[in-house]
C-alpha cells in the first residue's frame, strides 16, 4: 500500500519560519532550526501540485547517512537526526507524522553561492560546453560527448537565486561574493566530499554525475565562531544526478535514480514551464518514489 503523502507540515505551537521548495523550516530558538522534509517535488523552478509519498523521509534518511559518513571531512549542522518531543516541549510542536522527516540543526548563515561539483558532463554543464567549450570558466578538452566522464571533477559554483534560475558563475565571481578564503575552502571541501561519495556510490552501482552542496557559517560566540559547516541536504536524488552504473554509456542521456525522470515527463507533455504546474499521473509518482527508494537502498545498505 502506498503511504500517505505530506505536502506541507502543520504549524502547531511554532510559527513557520520559512517554506522552501521541499522543506518547511521552524525556528524554536536562536541556536536551532527544525527542518521538515515534506513530499513536495519541484522541477524547472516550480513546486508541482502532486507530492511523492515517502520522498521527504527518503531524503532525510539519505542526508543523515551522508552527514554521518562525511564528518571526517567537514562538520555539519545536524544536532539530532530524528528529534522527538523531548526537544522544546513547551512549544507543543511535535506530532507523529514528523518522525523520520525532521531534523534539529544548528542555525547557520547560508553562503550566497551553491557549490556544484561535476564529475560527468550533463545538464547545464553539457549545454555550456557545447556553446563555449568550457563550464563556469573552466576550459575542457575538445570532443567530449554528452555524459562523458571528465578527466577530473570540477568545482562549478552558481548563484543562489531567491526566484527564477540559479546561474553558473566562475570561481572568481564566487570569491567576490563570499571572500577568497571561504571560496577556496568551499572548493577544496566540495571536491573532497564528491570524491569520497563518488567512490562509495560506485562500489554500490551508482554513478554520481554531479551534485550540489550548501555551506553556512555558524555565529554562536564560541571559539569556533565563523566556522564553515555543511548544511541543508547532501547527496540526495534532489540535489544530485544518480545514474545506474550498469547501464552507463557516454554519448547520450542516462537512466537515473533522481528527479530527471519527472523532468523528462514534463518535457514530453510540452509544459511551458509557467504556472500553474501540471499534476503528475499516478504512474510517474510511483516510479519516482521507486527510484528514490532504490537509490537509498543501494547507497545506505
Amino acid at each position: 500500500m502506498t503511504p500517505t503523502a505530506m505536502f506541507a507540515s502543520q504549524e502547531r505551537g511554532l510559527p513557520l519560519y520559512r517554506r522552501g521548495k521541499v522543506r518547511d523550516v521552524y525556528k524554536p530558538s536562536e541556536e536551532h532550526l527544525l527542518i521538515v522534509a515534506c513530499d513536495r517535488i519541484s522541477a524547472f523552478d516550480h513546486v508541482l501540485p502532486t507530492p511523492v509519498p515517502s520522498k521527504g523521509r527518503i531524503l532525510t534518511q539519505m542526508s543523515n547517512f551522508w552527514f554521518r559518513k562525511t564528518e571526517h571531512l567537514i562538520a555539519n549542522h545536524i544536532v539530532d537526526g530524528d528529534p522527538g518531543p523531548q526537544w522544546y516541549p513547551e512549544l507543543d510542536w511535535f506530532y507523529e507524522e514528523l518522525r523520520g522527516r525532521t531534523v534539529l540543526v544548528r542555525n547557520a548563515t547560508p553562503l550566497t553561492i551553491e557549490a556544484i561539483v561535476r564529475g560527468y558532463l550533463s545538464g547545464s554543464g553539457w549545454k555550456e560546453y557545447q556553446n563555449l567549450g568550457m563550464v563556469c570558466g573552466i576550459r575542457l578538452p575538445r570532443g567530449l560527448q554528452e555524459s562523458a566522464r571528465l578527466p577530473e571533477a570540477i568545482f562549478s559554483p552558481s548563484t543562489k537565486a531567491q526566484s527564477g534560475h540559479d546561474e553558473n558563475i566562475s570561481f572568481e565571481q564566487a570569491a567576490s561574493l563570499v571572500g577568497g578564503d571561504i571560496a577556496e575552502k568551499v572548493r577544496e571541501t566540495s571536491l573532497a566530499l564528491y570524491r569520497f561519495a563518488a567512490e562509495h556510490a560506485l562500489e554500490r552501482g551508482i554513478i554520481i554525475a554531479d551534485t550540489k552542496f550548501e555551506f553556512g557559517l555558524v555565529h554562536d560566540g564560541s571559539a569556533a565562531d565563523g566556522e564553515l559547516i555543511l548544511i541543508d541536504e547532501v547527496l540526495t536524488p534532489d540535489s544530485s544526478r544518480f545514474w545506474p552504473a550498469e547501464s552507463y554509456e557516454p554519448g547520450r542521456p542516462q537512466a537515473s535514480f533522481d528527479k530527471q525522470f519527472v523532468r523528462d515527463y514534463l518535457e514530453a507533455i510540452r509544459w511551458n514551464k509557467e504556472a500553474p504546474a501540471p499534476e503528475l499521473p499516478d504512474d510517474v509518482v510511483e516510479k519516482t518514489r521507486e527510484k528514490y527508494q532504490e537509490a537509498l537502498r543501494r547507497l545506505t545498505t
